[in-house]
């Protein structure tokens, strides 16, 4: 068992492509190096991880991408995780991501198109669903748009919100949690351009602006945040591959992630098909981002990207390549070298306590 001082990783992967599940790596904070340690396949396809409070510590959380789909909580105290309390149908089909709010976990359900909360128990096990908001809309793709499909969802950083990326219907809802009952409410959707199949959001760290990913066009919408309104507006756009390679119709690149830097001055996002990490900067506001570089993700098909929480280490999850590269970032340019990667079969997330 490696000591309660040590960094871990935990990876998610899709088991029906020959993933492990959830594996759990110690992480060395002087050279960003990830060993594993072990895993478990407790849950099918746990696609998308989050990290939250558990019982006298912390404990890890997992959707399982799978129809009917499903959530689990992990206990942290050895080595390889172990299941917390029993595994939780979410009411929904495929659920692609979840985040933590208001004393309960709330899942993204990409098929269904549907978000649903589930009560944290103070175990920090998980309670039976408590309530589901299903997405209405779609968008012009009749190939990926037919209906909604909610890709993401996440609590803002005042927390008083819960925020839903939909990649059918080309839109952000934000929705209000009663922490009591766990009855979600829509409360304000905003419109983005059609056809950009929004699918990950990351909020600036002044809590004022945030930037939604594209996966149907490699684009990054900067938005206005008002958390005391629960409002989010459209500011512009901005390409995340330079010029002349958004015309190469024979490389269709479709985005997966966005992280921003904890001092907000740079953003990144993972491309697969271009198979490239985009660096792109940030005006001292955070209101303007400028595309400056792109670099090869140390693999194919970079699902995820993961940023350590001092900036320094950034981590691909390649999921073609079935692997997990990590980058040494350049704090004057922002710039990731690759520094070595580690074997993770069909690797979805990446997830750092």
């Amino acid at each position: 068992m490696i000591g309660n001082s040590a960094g871990r990783a935990f990876i998610g992967s899709f088991t029906s492509a020959g993933g492990r599940g959830v594996t759990a790596a110690a992480v060395d904070r002087d050279t960003g190096a990830l060993t594993v340690l072990g895993s478990t396949d407790a849950v099918p396809d746990p696609s998308f991880l989050a990290i939250g409070p558990g019982a006298g510590g912390t404990a890890l959380y997992a959707v399982g991408e799978s129809a009917p789909g499903v959530a689990a909580a992990f206990a942290l105290d050895g080595d390889v995780p172990v299941l917390l309390g029993p595994v939780r149908a979410v009411d929904g089909d495929a659920p692609t991501h979840l985040a933590l709010a208001a004393n309960h976990l709330v899942t993204a359900n990409y098929t269904s198109g549907s978000i649903t909360a589930l009560p944290v128990l103070a175990d920090g096990s998980l309670g039976a669903a408590a309530s589901v908001l299903r997405h209405e809309g779609s968008g012009p793709d009749t190939g990926r748009q037919e209906a909604p499909h909610a890709h993401q969802v996440l609590a803002d950083p005042s927390g008083n919100w819960v925020v839903s990326v939909d990649l059918g219907t080309d839109s952000v809802r934000v929705c209000a949690l009663d922490p009591a009952t766990g009855a979600l409410r829509l409360h304000g959707e905003t419109a983005l351009r059609p056809g950009t199949g929004p699918r990950h959001l990351a909020f600036h760290p002044s809590g004022a602006f945030a930037y939604v990913l594209g996966e149907l066009e490699p684009t990054l919408t900067v938005c206005r945040w008002d958390a005391a309104k629960g409002r989010l507006d459209v500011l512009g756009e901005t390409p995340v591959l330079p010029e002349h390679e958004l015309a190469d119709d024979a490389a269709r690149t479709y985005p997966s992630e966005v992280v921003v830097a904890p001092d907000g001055r740079f953003l990144w996002t993972a491309n697969r098909g271009h198979d490239s990490i985009s660096v792109l900067t940030l005006d001292e506001s955070g209101e303007k981002a400028a595309l400056v570089a792109t670099v090869g993700c140390g693999g194919r098909w970079p699902r995820d990207l993961t940023l350590d929480p001092s900036g320094q280490w950034l981590y691909a999850a390649n999921e073609r390549s079935g692997n997990v590269s990590w980058f040494a970032v350049d704090a004057e340019t922002g710039v990731p070298a690759h520094a070595g990667s580690v074997e993770v079969p069909a690797a979805s997330c990446v997830v750092l306590v």
